[in-house]
């Protein structure tokens, strides 16, 4: 046996051992701590990403190191695939899967209320579309009570015609704004916590630019070498990234559509609908055309991806939060198709039901690891700028 071999062992024996159980919570946490600790012997990794370089700085890793640097993982896979000790290798190092079974656990541990973390496990594909299906429904009823569901809406009328303004207001804005208090106060939590194990020093404006720079670019999803993720087969992919960017980008749009579409309203007092070419018009067809072909792209690449690569078990989380953005996006364009047709009713129902179901589950799905990534981009930020600890650290 190597000595670095040696090294390595005594420190899966030490993760292992009889103090391990004292630092650590749960089977998740005390797996990563283990694996860590061989990383942190042999090091090959150190400038593949973000985590490396923050493990470097830490001999122990107790629940709160490890929260923060599972949500500092990418799941981009390079370490994974260039890594001598990964299965089959007995010490079975496979970081990115750890990871993410972290992940998943701090997104329930965080919820916000507590009581409902538990909706992160039952939060999968059929429930986010017999959500959307069911609330489709809910609203079709209700439109064919008033004798419009077949109704033809004249081309230059507004699906207002339908749904009354402030009875839109009434619905969508009570569940948006819970779904911005939940993630505001689980993100709260994560923030208060990582803060005291990540210097404790204040987020500063460098490092604030430095994370936001690094969440715009999904920096981290270039598998530390700029060639990307990699696939079952070694080869290296810049879809996953280019996927990721297309639905992020195309759903802020989306976003941006309809806060410029309520200030025109509410400040200007311009009523929908808006014609081409008008900014709210502008944003939401790029933006929905982006945000359809970036989830599909993902749907596709998370159906074909190696399951070591992630946790099995959330992959019905991922797909339905993929989906409900799908169905939004698409259901949006069509809505442009429909217009001034009798099919307009029942395509606006639908996207209506896509839209609330989307809000519905935010707190309690997929789009959660967005915030604590980057609270977590955001202390990686901070505390590489603060010296190294004694005899530690990657540089």
């Amino acid at each position: 046996m190597s000595t670095l071999d040696h090294l390595i062992r005594e420190a899966s024996d030490l993760a292992t051992g009889p103090t391990a159980g004292l630092r650590l919570a749960t089977p998740a946490e005390a797996e990563v701590a283990r694996q860590l600790h061989i990383c942190n012997a042999c090091r090959y990794c150190e400038g593949f990403c973000a985590v490396f370089p923050a493990m470097t700085r830490r001999l122990e890793f107790p629940t709160a190191d490890v929260h923060f640097l599972a949500n500092l993982c990418h799941n981009c896979g390079a370490c994974l695939h260039a890594c001598q000790y990964a299965p089959p290798h007995e010490f079975a190092v496979n970081i990115p899967q750890a990871m993410a079974r972290v992940r998943g656990q701090t997104y329930q541990d965080y919820a916000w209320p507590p009581a409902l973390g538990r909706l992160y496990q039952r939060n999968g594909l059929v429930l986010c579309l017999a959500l959307a299906a069911a609330l489709a429904l809910f609203l079709a009823l209700a439109v064919a009570l008033r004798g419009g569901l077949r109704a033809v809406v004249p081309a230059g009328g507004s699906f207002y015609d339908l749904f009354p303004h402030n009875l839109m207001v009434g619905l969508f804005a009570p569940v948006f704004g819970f779904a911005v208090l939940a993630l505001a106060m689980g993100v709260r939590r994560f923030w208060r916590e990582i803060t005291p194990v990540t210097s404790g020093a204040a987020l500063d404006a460098p490092a604030a630019a430095e994370a936001t720079h690094d969440v715009l670019r999904l920096k981290y999803l270039d598998g530390g070498h700029g060639q990307g993720c990699n696939n079952a087969d070694d080869a290296f992919t810049l879809w996953r990234r280019r996927c990721h960017h297309l639905s992020f980008y195309g759903f802020l749009l989306c976003f941006a559509a309809t806060a410029v579409a309520t200030l025109y309203h509410y400040a200007f007092g311009w009523a929908a609908p808006y014609e081409l070419p008008s900014l709210p018009k502008l944003l939401g067809g790029v933006g929905g055309v982006a945000l359809a072909l970036g989830t599909a792209g993902l749907a596709w690449l998370n159906l074909r991806r190696d399951p070591a690569h992630g946790d099995a078990a959330q992959k019905p989380m991922d797909l339905g939060f993929i989906a409900l953005l799908f169905l939004t996006a698409t259901s949006g364009l069509a809505l442009w198709w429909a217009r001034g047709s009798a099919a307009m009713p029942a395509v606006l129902c639908l996207h209506l039901g896509a839209v609330m179901a989307l809000f519905a589950t935010l707190p309690y799905g997929k789009f959660a690891h967005g915030i604590f990534r980057s609270a977590a981009l955001a202390r990686h930020a901070v505390e590489k700028r603060r010296p190294n600890p004694v005899g530690l650290g990657a540089d």
